[in-house]
């Protein structure tokens, strides 16, 4: 079962073609969020190469390691010094002759807890061009938290894809992006709809500044935005968010207000 725990998400515009530089900055972040308290830290989507539709396959190529190569090291490391869940955004990943958009998660005792590889890849922008498409969802056992599932950008823009993570037990789910601003509708209906049909949790990291739409957000499971950063061109790019959330309440408001949603019972059957 889920419990109350602090979310720390870090929301900017990495550098494109600067993965080292990405690395030193996400470091850093990672400390400053353990630093105020956060139990759980949240990077955005493709963060050690930047998003810019033009470059992409060339940045995703020039960033590509194996998840146990030295950003994955450092990765390990950063989440062991600060004692937190982290949730790092998506890498590049580099598995043979193949290239996936992969998301990693660490314990805080540095472990390697799950790693996703991007299911919908973004055909709008090229994506396909870019990645190898994963095969299925993926769900991490956080302690203390329950069941996460994981869901990158356009993972989640996919209703049968939010009910699959709900069938495997998780009521929480975070969510990377690199989510451009021309889709801000989707951004806005979506998520909360897959919250409330679900009963879950979002946490949402999404890059911000250029195309990039910001307002990374965390949803509660009546579909409520409990929490928001700027929007791009309205705020500085680079932004924490950090709240506090009771995952347990919020679940089991959702269990006895909206359960007929996914398990089918007629609303007027319900006590």
């Amino acid at each position: 079962m889920a419990g109350t725990c602090t979310v720390g998400i870090a929301q900017w515009l990495p550098k494109c073609n600067a993965p080292k530089e990405n690395v030193r900055d996400v470091v850093t972040s990672i400390g400053r969020l353990a630093e105020r308290g956060c139990d759980l830290v949240v990077l955005p989507e493709l963060w050690p190469c930047g998003y810019d539709p033009a470059t992409l396959a060339g940045d995703a190529a020039a960033a590509a390691e194996p998840l146990e190569g030295p950003r994955g090291q450092s990765l390990s490391a950063a989440a062991a010094d600060a004692g937190v869940w982290l949730f790092a955004g998506t890498v590049p990943e580099r598995d043979g002759d193949c290239l996936y958009n992969t998301a990693v998660v660490y314990g805080p005792d540095g472990r390697l807890a799950a790693a996703h590889r991007k299911v919908h890849l973004y055909t709008p922008l090229g994506e396909e061009h870019v990645f190898e498409a994963g095969t299925e969802p993926t769900v991490v056992d956080v302690d203390g938290v329950g069941v996460v599932g994981l869901s990158i950008c356009f993972d989640g823009d996919h209703p049968a894809y939010a009910r699959r993570l709900q069938q495997l037990g998780a009521r929480i789910v975070v969510a990377p992006a690199a989510y451009e601003a021309a889709a801000e509708t989707w951004w806005d209906v979506l998520y909360p709809a897959n919250a409330l049909v679900n009963g879950q949790w979002w946490i949402m990291a999404n890059q911000c500044g250029g195309e990039l739409l910001g307002k990374s957000k965390v949803i509660g499971p009546d579909g409520t935005t409990v929490a928001q950063a700027g929007r791009v061109g309205e705020a500085d790019s680079a932004e924490f968010l950090v709240v506090t959330v009771d995952f347990d309440h919020g679940i089991q408001e959702a269990d006895r207000t909206a359960a007929a949603l996914w398990e089918g019972v007629p609303a007027q059957s319900r006590r």
